[in-house]
């Protein structure tokens, strides 16, 4: 199985002790997943204060560090509107000067979410600068949306994000958003995921399908049985060992 490994998000300090945050953090992260099997990571750099940011120094120093540590593995950020404050046009700005950016410090790929305005802008400047767009939809609109974009056939994939819904609700979930795709003709790759409850069930989903999937600190705190893990490196282990039983 394909696993990204998202090792922060936009969670606190304090959230789990093995959250990590700093560059240096990151990178021994990275280091660990990729130990246990992961094919790429997705973070959420943070700037000297520990609030996450969009700002290139910021974005470069993470990259940066994560690069040095394990230097193939494929590495991608947010672009997340909160992060911004809602601010579409600050997230633009800083989004844009990414492009500048040396190669050992621009991200591979960033995930841009349709339910945020500003959504063909902000993709359309990410290809710009040389960097991938994955296409966060989170539903059937979303789905509609990126078809509407113009830039759904230049995205590196799709990720197919089931958030903030019940465990047994979420493989259904899953499927409309799937299925409305495929009715669009949208035929970039696709990830599909879950965060909180919904992680697992759709983690042995997306095995089943065949597609690729994704695990880490950012969507899920514990293991399949409500365990209490070590850190990311755990939890991909689990991720990947749930699939291989599929």
């Amino acid at each position: 199985m394909w696993l990204k490994a998202c090792l922060n998000g936009g969670r606190a300090p304090g959230d789990h002790p093995a959250l990590p945050l700093t560059p240096d953090e990151l990178a021994a992260d990275a280091r660990a997943v990729a130990g246990q099997g992961a094919s790429a990571v997705h973070a959420h750099p943070r700037d000297a204060a520990g609030r996450e940011s969009l700002d290139a120094s910021d974005i470069g120093a993470a990259v940066a560090a994560i690069r040095a540590a394990v230097p193939m593995l494929p590495t991608g950020v947010s672009t997340g509107l909160w992060i911004t404050g809602g601010d579409v046009d600050a997230r633009l700005a800083a989004v844009r000067r990414w492009a500048s950016l040396p190669d050992a410090e621009r991200p591979d790929f960033a995930s841009c979410n349709l339910s945020e305005p500003g959504f063909t802008d902000l993709a359309v400047t990410l290809l710009d600068g040389g960097i991938g767009v994955e296409a966060g939809v989170w539903s059937p609109q979303d789905a509609d949306a990126l078809a509407a974009s113009g830039v759904a056939g230049r995205v590196v994939r799709v990720l197919v994000e089931i958030i903030d819904v019940p465990a047994d609700e979420a493989v259904p979930a899953a499927a409309r958003v799937l299925h409305r795709l495929d009715a669009l003709g949208v035929t970039a790759a696709r990830l599909l995921h879950g965060g909180g409850t919904a992680t697992w069930p759709l983690l042995e989903e997306a095995a089943r399908l065949g597609l690729p999937g994704r695990v880490g600190l950012e969507d899920v705190l514990c293991g399949p049985s409500g365990e209490p893990v070590s850190g990311n490196a755990e939890l991909v282990r689990l991720a990947l060992a749930l699939s291989s039983r599929g």
